[in-house]
């Protein structure tokens, strides 16, 4: 299976007891990226966590279990470091293709570090930004095992 930069709301999601239906996708996903070995992060997305599953999720996760969780995200898949060259290509996504900056900045974060998908519910599904192609995997009909 080819690399696949995952998005902060697959990691939140596993953890968001609002969400039972998508919280057992995220579970299914994360698994097979981890059997894989071809899921990546971005730090990013791992900040995003922290902050997100600490102030949004109802119950929301202790300082310390994020935490953790973070700890072992980082042991599970490579990270991909936040770099001058990614901020600046974000300004250019955003500033190109109208994309909020942040989302921006995980297109950016694919696309220097060779990876063509990224897994998001934030973006059109099936949408290709110069040759990284977004895919929503709680989408209807969407199966990970057909990324391999």
């Amino acid at each position: 299976m080819p690399p696949i930069l995952i998005d902060t709301n697959l990691l939140v999601y596993l953890y968001d007891s609002g969400s039972p239906a998508k919280a057992a996708q995220a579970r299914r996903v994360l698994d097979h990226l981890k059997l894989t070995r071809s899921g990546r992060l971005s730090v990013q997305s791992l900040a995003e966590f922290i902050q997100v599953s600490t102030h949004k999720l109802d119950p929301p996760l202790s300082r310390a279990e994020a935490l953790a969780q973070a700890g072992l995200f980082t042991r599970m898949w490579p990270i991909f470091d936040l770099t001058a060259l990614i901020v600046l290509e974000a300004a250019r996504g955003a500033r190109d293709y109208d994309l909020a900056y942040y989302d921006a900045q995980i297109w950016a974060a694919a696309r220097l570090n060779q990876v063509i998908t990224v897994f998001s519910e934030d973006f059109n599904d099936g949408q290709v930004l110069e040759g990284v192609r977004f895919a929503n995997p709680f989408a209807a009909g969407f199966r990970v095992e057909d990324w391999a």
